[in-house]
């Protein structure tokens, strides 16, 4: 049986309790996109919060149903205790008044409560490929029982959408013995919430419905709606006695799926399933920091529950319809980010079969030579505005094959990256193609963010980088030598031939045309809108890191110096080095403020990856320096989503974590490059 992962948060009895409690997160998953999520306080602080974030089928797309739970303890001297803190519009916050620890449990949240002798243990978990929770309560000590009391506060509405959304004004309850169902009035569509509470002597205390209005602390630090009210029907109450535990259980499933497991059933499912996660994974990540990962990563990787067509079709093959979420809360399946994130996601966690599943889902994806940059909520046509996703596409597969040996994968995918180099080299939509004077990639149109550095506001694309970006010039040229050699090895000598000689083409203008000898580095952009960009980015990394690098080794130490120099930090790498014009120290306030340091210096977690990849190429013995790196991660750990890796961090220090709290890409990264650099140190 695999260890269990423990990643303890005290209750730290001091003034920084509000702060912790406030800013520390929590996330489980259920493997369709759906999720519950909240801070460790109990208070919902952002719009994504809540129990049971359910995902729905298209068009309606991820929606909260359980909004949170207000909870109480009743002592046997009738003294009433809060469990979970709320904060009110009107008032300020309530914090839990006897939480004394906060722990991950195989990456399952755990909080524990005490009043004298009596303490209590909550854990919540969602079913995996459910639209479901259960929140567990646990009598661990004391001698007398004690009374549980929820106030189930509901507020059906797209996770998107801002909590000012209005609320349901009348919602239906339908009362089955102990089973409740709660029916939207204000939409058809939304299937009913069921709710029941699992226990000895439970009942709901109906009140005629009432609302409350809650403040959103973090939706106004970002700018947005703040106040939004929430819907309850009354309170649960159950009685427990030392040993006894009750669950309440809320879904949009039906009774037979709701009812199929017993809340200890679902417990020991579920924890056998993430002891298999972790048996699976690389032997290198089965342990520490790494097998934290693995459970992190777990929670990316999910069949598209919402766009029906993509498991319809995925059946017919045999197959299963997969793909990655981007990041939690608000980004749904990106090309880039799962090409990117396949690797340290799917190979390092020895999850083959799902590699594979992501990479044929994608196949059917590409229109005009690209994969889509993303798939809106709630929709099944993708968006394809991207230079480099399929790019990464090609990267993604030799990564695979690789690992796998799979070839029959290989062979079926080839057609399609031969045309995808066909369009291309003639051109293809965005004015991506390549340039006939030097067989560079070039791209830009009007109005978009084609490039990773994608932020746009209120039409304002704040890095548009048209023109011939580094980045995408090595991962061109990576792709057509993997695609040279890949039909080499099918008997294709004559195209194998065709792509080797536009390979060789890019490597001479590459080299000819990046080279800054005032930097001492690469120009991040040639052939601009305003010429040669000499702005230092991480982007150049790129020519050394990937597995064909296309800038001549001469110049790498030299690169590899700037880097080093300007570029990291302890949880990755600058966006831009200090010093530009248009380089931001840190990433908060609204919307365009934040989108303007986006890109502008804004520390990138996943750039670790490609940093090693490439330190390594020019130090090859540093392996402890590269572990030493990604220890940076460690403390973060145990901040902003406890057990994860959030999207972005502040440029300077302390580093603040900003942006997602839990991104794929980032815990992806890390995650290799703990099992290569474990790999390097310990080969048997």
């Amino acid at each position: 049986m695999a260890e269990a992962i423990l990643n303890t948060m005290p209750w730290p009895g001091n003034t920084e309790e509000p702060e912790r409690l406030l800013t520390r997160e929590w996330l489980v998953t259920n493997g369709l996109g759906g999720y519950a999520s909240g801070s460790i306080a109990g208070v919902a602080t952002r719009r994504y919060h809540g129990l049971l974030i359910a995902a729905l089928p298209t068009p309606i797309g991820r929606t909260v149903m359980l909004s949170h739970l207000g909870e109480w303890l009743q002592m046997p001297d009738k003294r009433v205790v809060r469990l979970a803190g709320e904060e009110r519009a009107d008032t300020p916050y309530q914090l839990p008044e006897i939480l004394t620890e906060f722990r991950l449990e195989m990456g399952l949240p755990v909080w524990r409560y005490r009043v004298g002798d009596v303490a209590v243990e909550k854990r919540i978990l969602l079913p995996y490929g459910q639209n479901t929770v259960h929140v567990n309560y646990r009598m661990t000590g004391g001698h007398h029982g004690v009374r549980l009391i929820l106030r189930p506060r509901l507020n059906f509405r797209g996770h998107e959408m801002p909590v000012s959304e209005p609320c349901d004004e009348d919602c239906r309850l339908h009362v089955l013995g102990r089973r409740f169902e709660v029916h939207s009035q204000r939409d058809a569509h939304l299937p009913p919430l069921r709710m029941m509470l699992h226990g000895r002597d439970t009942e709901l205390v109906l009140e005629g419905g009432a609302y409350d209005e809650f403040f959103y602390r973090v939706e106004a630090s970002r700018g947005y709606p703040s106040r939004g009210r929430v819907w309850t029907p009354g309170r649960f109450r159950a009685e427990l006695a030392p040993g006894e535990e009750c669950t309440l259980i809320a879904s949009t499933e039906g009774w037979d799926t709701v009812q199929a497991l017993t809340p200890q059933q679902a417990v020991q499912a579920e924890f056998h399933r993430r002891e298999r996660l972790l048996e699976q994974a690389d032997p290198h990540a089965r342990s520490g920091r790494a097998a934290e990962l693995v459970l992190a990563a777990d929670q990316f990787i999910i069949s598209p529950f919402s766009r029906q067509a993509d498991a319809a079709r995925a059946q017919a093959e045999g197959d299963q319809a997969r793909t990655v979420i981007a990041g939690y809360h608000w980004f749904t399946d990106w090309g880039r980010d799962t090409m990117i994130s396949l690797e340290g996601l799917t190979l390092a966690t020895g999850r083959h079969a799902e590699a594979g599943y992501i990479l044929r889902t994608f196949l059917h994806y590409v229109r005009d030579g690209l994969i889509p940059n993303m798939f809106p909520e709630g929709q099944n046509e993708g968006l394809y505005h991207t230079a480099d996703a399929t790019l990464w596409f090609f990267h993604a597969m030799d990564r695979y094959v690789s690992v796998t040996g799979d070839r029959l994968t290989l062979r079926q995918a080839l057609p399609t990256f031969v045309a995808i180099v066909e369009h291309h080299l003639r051109g293809t939509r965005f004015n991506i193609g390549v340039d006939p004077r030097d067989g560079l990639l070039r791209q830009g149109a009007e109005g978009y963010q084609l490039t990773w550095m994608d932020a746009k506001v209120e039409g304002w694309v704040v890095t548009p980088r048209r023109g011939k970006a580094v980045e995408l010039n090595a991962l061109f040229y990576n792709a057509l030598r993997l695609l040279e050699r890949w039909l080499r090895e099918e008997g294709d000598e004559e195209r194998s031939a065709e792509m080797a000689r536009h390979a060789q083409r890019v490597h001479e203008s590459f080299n000819g045309r990046f080279w800054n000898p005032q930097t001492g580095c690469l120009f991040d952009v040639v052939d601009g809108e305003a010429g040669d960009d000499p702005a230092i980015r991480p982007n150049m990394l790129f020519s050394i890191a990937l597995p064909n690098p296309v800038l001549d080794t001469e110049r790498w130490r030299s690169v590899m110096e700037v880097a080093h120099r300007l570029l990291l930090a302890p949880v990755g790498l600058r966006s831009l080095a200090p010093g530009h014009p248009d380089y931001k120290a840190s990433y908060d306030g609204d919307l365009r403020a934040r989108d303007a340091a986006y890109h502008q210096g804004t520390v990138w977690g996943w750039l670790a990856g490609p940093f090693a990849d490439a330190w390594l190429k020019v130090h090859p013995e540093d392996n402890r320096g590269i572990e030493h790196l990604v220890d940076g991660f460690a403390a973060h750990l145990g901040e902003a989503c406890i057990g994860s890796i959030s999207e972005i961090f502040d440029a300077e220090p302390p580093f603040t974590p900003r942006g997602c709290v839990a991104q794929a890409w980032s815990v992806a990264e890390v995650l290799r490059v703990l099992v290569k650099v474990r790999a390097a140190r310990h080969p048997g």
